[in-house]
C-alpha cells in the first residue's frame, strides 16, 4: 500500500493508544515462535496502559508499566527509556514489549530500540512501521543482529484514536529473543483482526550458523 502523510496532529508525548486486536494478534505469533512466556513483560512507554490488559487476559504473570510522563492512569514508575539511567538494577529474567514513540524519520524508535536489545535479556517486541527493518543504517537490529526472530505485518491499519478511523500508515511488529544454539532464521508472519499466516524467509546466502 502506499504510505502518505497522514491527517493527525502530533499529541503531546506521542500518546497513541494500541487497539487491543493488534495486541492479540503478538501474542498468537509469540505463541507460534515459542516466546510466549508468562512472566514478567516491562512496558516501558505505557501511555494509558492500553497494552496491559491483553497481556494479563493471556496468562503474564506481571507487567510493569513506565512511562516519561504521567497520562490517565499511574505507572509502576516513571523513567526516561531513552535516558542513560536504568530504573531497576535487580529486575531479573523479563520481556519487553510496547509501542514507542517514533520521532522523526523513525530516529528515536531505532534508539529506543537499541535500548530495548541492550537492556532486556528476554524476548523483546517493538510495535513500529512496517518498512522500519529497511535500510542499511539499521543492520544491525536486523540483519545483523542474531536475536532477531520475526516480523509480524499487520494486514489491517490501527485506528489510533479509537474510533474506527485508521491512519495511513501500516505498521508491524519485530520480534527478538535470546540467543542459543545455532542461529535460527528470521520469519516473516502476518495476522489482523481476525486470522493469521505464516510463512519462512528465504535463508541468506551469507548466513553462518552461531555456535554456544
Amino acid at each position: 500500500m502506499t504510505v502518505t502523510a497522514s491527517n493527525y496532529a502530533l499529541k503531546e508525548n506521542d500518546l497513541y493508544e494500541t487497539e487491543p486486536w493488534a495486541v492479540y494478534a503478538l501474542i498468537r505469533s509469540l505463541k507460534k515462535l515459542g516466546l510466549w512466556r508468562c512472566g514478567k513483560i516491562w512496558e516501558p512507554a505505557a501511555g494509558n496502559h492500553a497494552l496491559m490488559e491483553p497481556f494479563l487476559s493471556s496468562g503474564a504473570n506481571t507487567v510493569l508499566a513506565s512511562d516519561i510522563a504521567t497520562y490517565s492512569k499511574p505507572h509502576a514508575f516513571h523513567f526516561d527509556f531513552l535516558s542513560d539511567d536504568f530504573p531497576i538494577t535487580e529486575m531479573g529474567d523479563f520481556d519487553l514489549i510496547t509501542n514507542p514513540p517514533y520521532g522523526h524519520r523513525n530516529f528515536v524508535a531505532s534508539k529506543f530500540a537499541a535500548k530495548a536489545l541492550q537492556r532486556c535479556p528476554g524476548v523483546v517486541a517493538l510495535l513500529l512501521t512496517a518498512k522500519f527493518d529497511f535500510g542499511s543504517t539499521r543492520s544491525h537490529l536486523f540483519r545483523d543482529n542474531p536475536k532477531f526472530r520475526a516480523k509480524l505485518a499487520l494486514t489491517d491499519r490501527i485506528s489510533w484514536e479509537g474510533n474506527g478511523e485508521t491512519g495511513t500508515e501500516d505498521h508491524a511488529w519485530y520480534i527478538w529473543g535470546p540467543v542459543g544454539g545455532r542461529r535460527r532464521q528470521p520469519v516473516v508472519m502476518y495476522d489482523g483482526r481476525e486470522g493469521c499466516t505464516f510463512k519462512e524467509k528465504p535463508k541468506p546466502r551469507n548466513l553462518r550458523a552461531i555456535k554456544k
